[in-house]
């Protein structure tokens, strides 16, 4: 049953990919050096503009976003005046893989099917972990948006997505617009 009439919308964030993406494309080899990537981090996210076109195909009924958050508190205030809820998620032992994606794709897979009022899915991130996860919501009968930055994002992954927008494309302001005023 195609429940993509229904409109709503989940919008999942694979948050810490599309930071990284952005600080490498700043400044390439930066975000992998120990030294930069384990402090707080600067804002380079438009928050607010990836809102925006999530919530362009309907109301949000789903705004959850994956990170390893101790590191990215300068983004506090507009996270939050988005209502985007905040998974945590600690590198286990001594890799830095926070495991974003696995997560993001369980919760959204299982979402799809508990949800019947969802019609659009709109995953935040570059990586080809996330085409299991678009067959899934192909298979379900939702409408599947992606987004990622066109220097890192895989390319099938994009292909595999009813419709992909650049985070250039949308973004509508620069760097620091991600920080509402008063953020820590």
């Amino acid at each position: 049953m195609n429940q993509t009439s229904n409109g709503h919308v989940a919008l999942y964030w694979d948050f810490e990919n599309l930071h990284a993406a952005l600080c490498e494309e700043k400044d390439p080899g930066a975000y992998a050096r120990p030294d930069n990537r384990f402090k707080p981090q600067e804002p380079l996210v438009d928050v607010q503009a990836i809102v925006d076109m999530a919530a362009s195909f309907g109301p949000i009924a789903i705004n959850r976003a994956y990170c390893n958050w101790q590191f990215f508190a300068r983004y506090r205030d507009v996270l939050m005046h988005n209502g985007i809820e905040l998974q945590q998620l600690f590198p286990p032992g001594s890799t830095a893989k926070n495991g974003a994606d696995i997560r993001l794709c369980l919760d959204a897979a299982e979402d799809v099917t508990r949800f019947a009022h969802i019609g659009t899915v709109v995953v935040v991130g570059g990586d080809s972990d996330f085409m299991p996860l678009a067959q899934k919501i192909k298979a379900a009968g939702r409408r599947l948006v992606g987004v990622g930055t066109r220097k890192s994002t895989n390319a099938y992954w994009a292909a595999s997505c009813h419709e992909f927008r650049y985070y250039e494309q949308i973004e509508k302001s620069p760097v620091a617009a991600a920080a509402a005023p008063g953020a820590v």
